[in-house]
């Protein structure tokens, strides 16, 4: 019977111990496998939970007193003591390595009968459901030992004269694999064994094709022994005249002959020969001379078929005018497919005619064109053309339309005196040479849609492929292939091509950092390879240190003359060079976007930026979408999208690239920066006031410092809640850079975002953020000399540490709370009294915890604050129940509902009921305390964290309390995941106890029963 093995982290501690029965896995081994390099706080504890967990599902006979016998603690962590071979992935292991045996002494078929009892242990994906670092690992390796099983198999059945037997599951594995070559190569043998000698041959065609378009690289050893016995005849009988059957194909070559009509370096799909090769051995084996790629022609190769040998090219000369493709070209695999689809379709479909690449500066753009030109000009035997536009080159000026066409015609072999003067009669007779011809023309580094116009309509069997930093307009006969930054893998495999391997691989975390420095972008990974190289004595975290610092890393980022800088100052002096207007508005947004050290953008805040209204259309009537200050700053927006100096995310939201933001912070003089920083900071603030009071109207929020902005506006509380979701980032990146400006103004706007963000981190259990933006209003508090900040940045600290079950909350109450008293500030001096009062219950100092709330209680009553009145009476209630005093407990309690009741407090209501339902438990009355607590749950939920977590845990109490066992086990469950979701220590460790009071009570009671 199979056994539950609990919730899924449960689980995975299961398949740990299992992988390594009768061994210790260490407690460290433990969190590491659950939660990799972050685990919560309470990582230490949920393990013991899970371990627990795991003894009752394995013992569930067990008794109290009774010592574990399968999960076992052990010096350091805990074994299972189990026969690992009971486990499956044992077994499957012994299987294969006996049938590993059994292969190699020539025992086939003991080979294939242990293959198949492997196999028919496996029952889909391993550990499926399962999360955690260790179960990614050994999912990953239980398939690869799955497909190796898979392949042995067939390579089994090959040999015992079963060929067809095998080729189902091998055609499957290169479906699923296509880049593993294994079973490619085992597909090879049977069909050819089979007698299916063609599609042997077209296996390995395909296989050629995808691992030069996927990795650019040529078939390996097994591969091509493949390729050889494939081009043998199948074993037949002679035919009657002695000559050869169509089954035997042709005579056979040498392995290391080259193909007898086509150099290396013009497979279809083949990477063009490195420099090394062209005039070294490899290249005099493959009996090809040199391509000349840098010069204008070259003599043409002999035609493989009649429709190269009708080309016109045959008059002389071929075009190769395409540059040398880099060497050490790692990664675009995506990019490269999707080129390749457009350039060199399968079947009959001829290639597109008009392709784009487009991206920021420095992503790589003409490097994959070349690249890809490379990989395809086989599907171009008329030639390929290159004319470089200089579209983001400084200081030199770009061809005209007549100099580009003028360069295509020469060529092609037209000359000087043969070119027209007129730029039509010039396109006209372009359009002649190029018609029945097939031609690749590559047009580098395009300004705009404008430079390169004049090559889009061109004739049938010519494709033009252009490279811009713009978005060019695309359309039914327009392809556009969009470039980003490079995947870390790739961008880490492009530093080990140009660094060395080793060196990357000594410090992966300090990698990790220089590939997230340099954006991706292949330009500056490029010149941060080429630093390394030219310094052998340094590490890659000494670089990445180096860059680390804002202020230098675009100077850090030259090398030679290549530079970041320099490739994006191309960009933006292009635009602030135009004599469009929106061109040099975009230019001005982009300086001022400069400003904001923040994740992204939305167009109100990019609006309140440039001085635009702020306001938002949907919720202003008065607002007029086409005089509306916001439409520029979108146009403005989105012009800098089509230039790649911006990336668009969800509608309405941009962010540039940080290489990006580096540049353009560099761009206002610093006279200017003050004015906008307190625009966006101000449109900050009062965005997050207003949130706040539109979420929870019932509470007094901070209101300091003051500040002379507009924010938006919110239509009610889910729309409110859910912006301060959505830009909570960009708040405390917004809040923490303004703090730490030297100038005081922007650093008091910083506090102001700072301090508005209370209730709800608090509200949203946000621990970390409310101690890093406590710490920093205090000091900027303490910098400023303004003992009002300070004050609220240690109300925010202690909250943080509250919820953190740091005792130092109490001292950060306490001086909240003398602040208060000598600033004369009655409200915040009640506030003080009762955060201190509630802290106090946490670490259990009961009498102190009530003083502070009546003391509460009487300045709220003095000032006529009623949520304050409605607080002291919560924590007053509370500490009643501390001390055993319960119908105390309850009449405040009680009052304190009526109160909230009567202000329409939804927010006070759930708290004080979650409470009342406490105390009806601690006087016995069960019945009462489970409806109440039954109907708050669900609107405790959406109230706050620590409501949830009280609510569930009393719940879970009343449960056990009335022999609701079952009942209680699920509602602790819940309320321990509630606890190790927002990392409170405090309420898991009830959860917890809870739980396992129920499951003591549940198990005698079980066997009790069987018993019966």
């Amino acid at each position: 019977m199979p056994l539950d093995l609990g919730p899924p982290l449960q689980q995975a501690i299961a398949a740990m111990l299992a992988t390594r029965s009768g061994r210790v896995v260490t407690l460290p081994q433990l969190i590491e496998g659950l939660w990799g390099d972050d685990p919560p706080l309470s990582a230490q504890q949920s393990v013991y939970t899970y371990v627990a967990g795991l003894r009752r599902a394995f013992e569930p006979g067990r008794g109290r007193r009774e010592p574990p016998r399968t999960v076992v603690k052990a010096p350091g962590g805990y074994l299972l003591r189990l026969d690992p071979l009971r486990t499956d992935v044992h077994l499957f292991a012994a299987r294969l390595e006996a049938a590993d045996q059994a292969h190699g002494s020539g025992d086939l078929p003991a080979a294939l009968r242990t293959l198949d009892e492997a196999l028919a242990l496996w029952r889909g994906p391993a550990l499926s459901g399962v999360p955690g670092p260790f179960a990614d690992g050994e999912r990953a390796r239980l398939g690869e030992l799955h497909v190796l099983a898979v392949e042995a198999r067939a390579e089994v059945l090959t040999g015992l004269g079963r060929p067809e037997d095998a080729l189902a599951a091998l055609h499957d594995l290169t479906r699923r694999h296509p880049l593993r070559e294994r079973p490619r190569e085992l597909l090879m043998l049977a069909l050819h064994a089979s007698g299916r000698q063609a599609e042997a041959l077209q296996v390995f065609e395909e296989a050629r094709r995808v691992l030069a378009d996927e990795l650019g690289a040529d078939p390996g050893e097994g591969l091509r022994r493949a390729h050889g016995l494939a081009l043998t005849p199948p074993e037949e009988p002679p035919a009657p005249d002695g000559g050869r059957t169509p089954a035997q194909g042709p005579p056979r070559r040498d392995r290391g002959q080259p193909h007898p009509t086509r150099p290396r370096h013009e497979r279809p799909g083949a990477q063009p020969a490195s420099p090394r090769n062209e005039t070294g051995a490899q290249g005099s084996a493959e009996g090809a001379s040199p391509p000349r790629e840098t010069g204008e022609h070259e003599a043409a190769p002999p035609r493989e078929t009649d429709a190269q040998a009708s080309s016109p090219s045959r008059e002389g000369f071929v075009p190769r005018q395409l540059p040398r493709a880099l060497a050490g070209f790692v990664g675009r695999t995506r990019e490269i497919v999707r080129l390749t689809s457009l350039l060199d379709p399968s079947g009959d479909e001829a290639p597109h005619p008009f392709v784009v690449i487009c991206g920021a500066p420095g992503v790589g753009k003409s490097t994959l064109a070349v690249r890809v030109a490379h990989a395809v000009r086989h599907r171009f035997p008329d030639g390929q053309l290159y004319v470089n536009l200089r579209g983001g080159t400084p200081n030199v000026p770009r061809p005209s339309a007549y100099e580009v066409l003028s360069r295509l015609l020469r060529g092609l072999g037209t000359p000087d005196n043969a070119v027209p003067a007129d730029e039509d009669e010039a396109a006209a007779l372009l359009r002649s040479a190029l018609h029945g011809r097939r031609l690749l023309v590559l047009l580098d580094d395009a300004a705009g849609l404008a430079q390169v116009r004049p090559f889009t309509a061109a004739p049938p069997g010519t494709t033009v492929l252009v490279t811009s930093r713009e978005s060019l307009v695309t359309g039914a006969d327009r392809a556009q292939v969009r470039l980003g930054p490079l995947p870390d893998a790739e961008a880490t495999a492009m530093l080990a091509e140009l660094a060395g391997a080793d060196r990357v691989a000594a410090d992966l975390g300090q990698t990790g950092r220089l590939v997230r420095l340099c954006d991706g972008f292949p330009l500056a990974l490029r010149i941060a390879g080429a630093r390394l190289a030219d310094r052998p004595d340094w590490s890659v975290g000494a670089l990445t240190e180096r860059l680390t610092d804002e202020r230098r890393r675009l100077r850090e980022l030259e090398a030679g003359e290549l530079a970041v800088r320099s490739s994006l100052a191309a960009s933006w002096t292009a635009l602030s060079g135009s004599a469009r207007e929106i061109d040099a508005a975009a230019a001005r947004l982009l300086a001022l976007l400069g400003l904001l050290h923040v994740p992204d953008i939305t167009l109100e805040a990019a609006a309140a930026l440039s001085g635009g209204s702020g306001t938002d259309p949907e919720t202003d009537p008065e607002t007029d979408p086409e005089t509306d200050p916001e439409t520029d700053v979108e146009r403005a927006l989105e012009r800098l999208c089509d230039a790649h100096l911006l990336e668009a995310g969800e509608p309405g939201r941009y962010h540039p690239h940080d290489l990006v933001r580096l540049f353009a912070s560099d761009l206002l003089p610093a006279g200017e920066r003050t004015a906008p920083l307190l625009r966006a900071f101000g449109f900050y603030t009062e965005s997050v006031r207003a949130a706040a009071r539109t979420s929870d109207p019932h509470r007094v929020h901070c209101l300091y410092p003051p500040v002379e902005a507009t924010g938006r506006s919110f239509r009610d509380a889910a729309e409110a809640d859910d912006w301060l979701r959505t830009e909570e980032a960009t708040l405390l990146a917004a809040a923490f850079q303004a703090m730490a400006d030297p100038d005081d103004g922007v650093a008091r706007a910083g506090a102001a975002i700072g301090a508005a963000l209370w209730w709800y981190q608090q509200k949203s259990y946000r621990v970390r953020h409310l101690v890093a933006t406590g710490e920093r209003l205090v000091a900027t508090g303490e910098r400023l000399q303004d003992e009002v900040i300070a004050m609220h940045g240690h109300a925010h600290l202690a909250t943080g540490l509250y919820f953190k079950g740091d005792p130092a909350s109490v001292t950060h109450n306490e001086r909240h709370l003398a602040l208060a008293k000598r600033l004369g500030d009655r409200f915040n001096e009640q506030r003080a009294h009762g955060n201190l009062s509630s802290t106090l219950l946490k670490w259990e100092r009961f009498g102190e915890a009530l003083d502070h709330a009546l003391a509460q209680r009487a300045i709220a009553r003095e000032i006529g604050s009623d949520v304050g009145e409605r607080y002291a009476l919560l924590v007053a209630g509370r500490a009643y129940l501390e001390l055993g005093r319960f119908d105390e407990a309850a009449g405040v309690l009680e009052e304190g509902a009526a109160m909230a009741e009567r202000a329409g407090d939804p927010h006070s209501r759930v708290e004080f009921a979650v409470w009342q339902g406490r105390a009806l438990i601690d006087m016995g009355r069960l019945d009462t305390a489970f409806s109440v607590l039954s109907e708050t749950l669900e609107p405790a939920r959406s109230t706050s964290r620590t409501t949830e977590m009280a609510c569930l845990v009393h719940l879970t109490r009343v449960h056990r309390l009335l022999g609701q066992l079952g009942e209680a086990v699920r509602r602790s469950a819940e309320a321990v995941a509630a606890a190790e979701r927002a990392g409170s220590s405090y309420w898991l460790e009830r959860a917890i106890a809870e739980r396992d009071e129920a499951a003591s009570v549940q198990c005698p009671a079980r066997t009790r029963r069987r018993g019966h």
